[in-house]
């Protein structure tokens, strides 16, 4: 039950993220997103760690586990995020959303190659499904009347460099998760919170390396009250979401936090409606490709064995879905 509310709430909150970050770059930058957020993750990460016990798990990591923290941490808070916030700046969150959900796909090939884990019929049907949803957001959308045109400017995605860093984006918050995974060699609140303070430091000063260039630094500083208070914002909300998906999994199976962590694919729809309803792309076809990568997302969770038990399937049904094949090691 708290696995799975923890997981809610980190939807949720990333979902909202997404949304109010969108409505920050549409006059401020993808670097000042980044690094703003990034600065106001750490108090909020500071003010959880001490009511759990965070500060004395520091210490339980030893050198490689610090070391895969720092470049998780590199890859999925500075590198992805801002292929994240660039993407979603040029062709809004809600066409970013159903790219995004390849990071599935790319945790699960490198869980095969280098954790041994088994390729099965439901994870090939979720990645023909993830490789699907995409795929019906494409074609751009139908250019509006000219009366509508003349009420409000029309938003129009740069559709090319918008699904160049959406992919990118994918694949670091797909190989962060395993990063993330080989340095917890102990699970528990605590240890998840420590981890997560490490890489969110890490990636702080990576992020605030570019800034040391005077240019970089004034480009920074000239930033407007408006874009800063909705990246201060989104930085409170990303936190939250990225403090609870590690509370979550420490309490609760990757198969019960992941599918309900993936509905923040569809909450954004929602908040993008309500916050930037002129700068996103809507439309039955924006919605058909996100809930099917949602389903693909969804098939690629779900564990093989408790399908099997839940559901009264047939048994030659039953020994189709438990097929699995392994990477052959030499």
């Amino acid at each position: 039950m708290l696995g799975g509310l923890l997981s809610l709430l980190s939807a949720v909150t990333f979902a909202y993220a997404n949304a109010s970050v969108r409505r920050g770059v549409l006059t401020g930058t993808v670097l000042q997103a980044v690094a703003i957020s990034l600065v106001i993750g750490l108090p909020v990460f500071l003010l959880a760690m001490a009511p759990f016990g965070a500060f004395a798990a520091l210490s339980s990591f030893d050198g490689r586990a610090i070391v895969l923290l720092i470049v998780a941490g590199i890859i999925h808070f500075a590198m992805a995020r801002y292929c994240n916030y660039r993407a979603t700046k040029a062709i809004g969150a809600n066409l970013v959303a159903p790219v995004q959900q390849f990071s599935l796909v790319i945790t699960l090939v490198l869980a095969v190659v280098w954790l041994g884990e088994a390729v099965t019929i439901l994870r090939l049907i979720g990645i023909a499904c993830v490789v699907a949803g995409p795929a019906l957001t494409l074609k751009p959308a139908a250019k509006p009347s000219a009366a509508a045109s003349s009420a409000v400017m029309p938003f129009e995605p740069a559709f090319r460099e918008g699904y160049l860093f959406a992919l990118l984006s994918a694949l670091g918050f797909g190989i962060s998760p395993i990063l993330i995974g080989m340095a917890f060699d102990h699970k528990g609140l605590a240890v998840g919170l420590a981890g997560g303070f490490i890489s969110y430091l890490a990636a702080t000063v990576f992020i605030m390396l570019p800034l040391l260039i005077p240019a970089q630094w004034r480009s920074f500083r000239a930033i407007n009250a408006e874009s800063a208070r909705w990246f201060v914002i989104s930085g409170v909300a990303v936190a939250i979401s990225q403090m609870t998906r590690y509370m979550a999994l420490a309490v609760a199976p990757v198969s019960v936090v992941s599918p309900i962590q993936r509905l923040s694919m569809v909450v954004r729809i929602y908040f993008g409606a309500i916050l930037n309803p002129h700068h996103e792309v809507f439309g039955g076809r924006i919605i058909a490709g996100t809930v099917i990568s949602l389903f693909g997302a969804l098939a690629l969770s779900v564990s093989v064995d408790g399908l099997v038990q839940v559901l009264p399937l047939p048994v030659a049904m039953g020994e189709i879905l438990s097929w699995n094949w392994r990477f052959p090691w030499p």
